[in-house]
């Protein structure tokens, strides 16, 4: 029996049993599908996140201790930068500014009568703000009760918070400040590229005169503001070179690597850094979701198998009829195995345009850009195919075994 007659001979067979043969390659649909959906929707989402990091802040370099052996994301831990540091960093070759920033204990944050807790504000340089980053008014001045707040922090009382108005911040040891507010912004220099992901609330004061952290300089014995997070901002040709040369005063010269605690390191962090790190996070979870849908396909393939065993139960009188007039076991086997792999084959095909359309109709609920995963896509589809070869290999190999004398009698 060469390969077209045993194509013509199974695909009489699906036709006879459709709606059997159409559950089952729903079944098979669904389990490619879903793997489809989910790497698809992983892709995006690590584009969207990956563009959002690198589209922004690509020169900066961050530098903070965090701990060793630390698995997931950097966290910054405790202040060990002194002003020395950060004047130090200031005059490396293509720094163009280096902005130091630390956290003030509060209380409290009260406009207009409406009062909402607030556990810390970031202080900060007027450097930090970028002109493309401003909604609204301008940066603080050093040395003034200016503060500056993103839009989701403005929008955080009953009535929005706008440029001129007055805040009362209630700080740690019972202090309070009356602050005018000189700005909105939706972002700033020298935010971690991971910190953005929370998408919280922020209030910025000047260093001076809100910032009191601090320690004594080991290199020149006085007591001077320390900084857990230092960013510095090079000129856009030159970042690697002025990573290592930041890497190499960290290392051997700073203030921080004697006020560093035991089991924790310096680190410097560029934007590149941190997209490594958020696609490696990102594709460890797309494995494991589409892990997960991998079942759908294990359920397809037993699908096919319990059909296959169905229809050789069913045609045994068939089969004993074709080895009557010939047939050899092999043609047997072909047979059922062109059959299930007809099946995994539609049900492959028809997959990936559902499991497209469904993956583009998450990226668009969740709001962000839509990219294909071409790999898992070609992969999902001819483990489909595969899938359905294999299932029906058992149910052909029974075919193929069958007595042409006891199938003619089977009833």
């Amino acid at each position: 029996m060469d390969l077209s007659e045993a194509v013509r001979i199974a695909l009489r067979s699906i036709r006879s049993h459709k709606l059997r043969s159409t559950l089952t390659v729903v079944g098979l649909v669904i389990g490619i599908a879903s793997v489809i959906v989910f790497a698809t929707f992983g892709a995006s989402v690590k584009t969207e996140v990956i563009s959002d990091i690198e589209g922004s802040n690509a020169d900066n370099v961050y530098a903070f201790a965090t701990p060793e052996d630390d698995e997931g994301f950097d966290r910054v831990i405790q202040p060990v930068f002194t002003e020395r540091d950060v004047s130090e960093l200031e005059s490396l070759a293509g720094v163009i500014t280096v902005v130091p920033r630390g956290t003030v204990d509060a209380n409290s944050l009260t406009h207009g009568g409406d009062t909402i807790a607030r556990q810390r504000v970031t202080a900060t340089t007027p450097e930090t703000f970028e002109a493309g980053k401003i909604v609204a008014g301008r940066g603080f001045r050093s040395g003034t009760n200016e503060v500056v707040l993103n839009e989701r922090a403005a929008e955080s009382f009953e009535e929005n918070v706008t440029v001129g108005d007055s805040l009362t911040l209630s700080l740690a040891e019972n202090r309070t400040a009356e602050l005018t507010v000189v700005g909105i912004v939706n972002g700033t220099r020298g935010e971690l590229p991971v910190s953005s992901f929370a998408e919280e609330s922020r209030v910025y004061v000047p260093i001076d005169p809100f910032y009191r952290t601090v320690v004594e300089s080991p290199s020149v014995g006085v007591r001077q503001r320390a900084y857990p997070q230092v960013t510095v901002v090079t000129e856009p040709t030159t970042t690697a070179a002025t990573r290592t040369a930041v890497e190499s005063y960290l290392r051997e010269e700073s203030d921080a690597r004697q006020l560093l605690p035991g089991g924790a390191e310096l680190t410097a962090r560029t934007s590149g850094d941190f997209v490594a790190q958020v696609a490696s996070v990102i594709e460890r979870i797309t494995r494991f979701v589409t892990g997960v849908a991998v079942i759908g396909l294990v359920v397809g393939a037993i699908g096919i198998a319990n059909i296959m065993l169905v229809s050789v139960t069913e045609r045994t009188r068939e089969i004993g009829v074709m080895k009557a007039v010939g047939a050899r076991n092999r043609d047997v086997l072909v047979l059922f195995l062109v059959e299930s792999g007809l099946l995994g084959t539609v049900g492959a095909v028809l997959a990936l345009p559902v499991g497209l359309a469904v993956g583009y109709a998450a990226t668009r609920y969740a709001e962000v850009t839509f990219a294909l995963a071409p790999t898992w896509m070609a992969t999902a589809v001819v483990v489909g195919v595969v899938v359905g070869v294999v299932a029906g290999l058992y149910p052909a190999w029974r075919a193929a075994r069958v007595d042409p004398i006891d199938a003619l009698r089977y009833e």
